[in-house]
């Protein structure tokens, strides 16, 4: 009696329940593993979201979902400058983010300017393109102010030793893109 009531739920062949279940999810599973094609995106990671299917002359297997970095085309070495050429701009990094808003309700930004070189080197007279930045927090004016339109100085003209982080905060209703145009090294 128990064979016969279990042989309706797997389609007459006498499967019972829990191994047709089975069997339908993983037809289901390898009909969108076959059927998929990868996704990609622009720029220097390409997302393949779903597994690709590739075939051999003897066998056929499926890729796995994976970020891969695309190699560039030329070799790309930033323009160093100083002393036997050991500093560039990429050894300074500047971050900034959003916190919390002054008590009248206008966002307020956190900024974090630091000497990222692996190498022995101080960078000094950063400066930095802020448009005309300004804000409603004063800010020491020997860490961070503005000279002209796109034209702000860093640390008073001071050195930053490799490591050192300068911070500040300033409020305005939007973010200021803030990038690394000038600076001096000393090896």
């Amino acid at each position: 009696m128990t064979g016969s009531a279990n042989r309706g739920f797997g389609f007459g062949f006498g499967i019972d329940p829990p191994a047709a279940l089975g069997l339908g999810l993983l037809l289901i599973f390898f009909n969108i593993v076959i059927g998929a094609e990868p996704r990609r995106t622009s720029g220097l990671v390409r997302d393949v979201a779903t597994p690709t299917p590739i075939t051999t002359s003897t066998n056929n297997c499926t890729t796995l979902p994976r970020k891969l970095l695309l190699m560039s085309t030329a070799n790309e070495v930033p323009n160093r400058i100083g002393k036997n050429k050991r500093c560039s701009i990429a050894d300074i990094g500047v971050n900034q983010g959003p916190t919390a808003p002054l008590p009248n309700g206008i966002p307020t930004y956190t900024v974090h300017i630091l000497n990222v070189g692996i190498n022995e080197c101080n960078i000094s007279n950063i400066h930095i393109s802020c448009r005309w930045f300004s804000t409603a927090r004063l800010i020491n004016p020997k860490v961070f102010r503005r000279l002209g339109y796109n034209n702000c100085l860093v640390n008073d003209g001071g050195a930053l030793i490799p490591g050192q982080i300068l911070s500040f905060q300033y409020a305005n209703s939007f973010p200021y893109p803030m990038k690394v145009f000038s600076f001096t090294c000393q090896c």
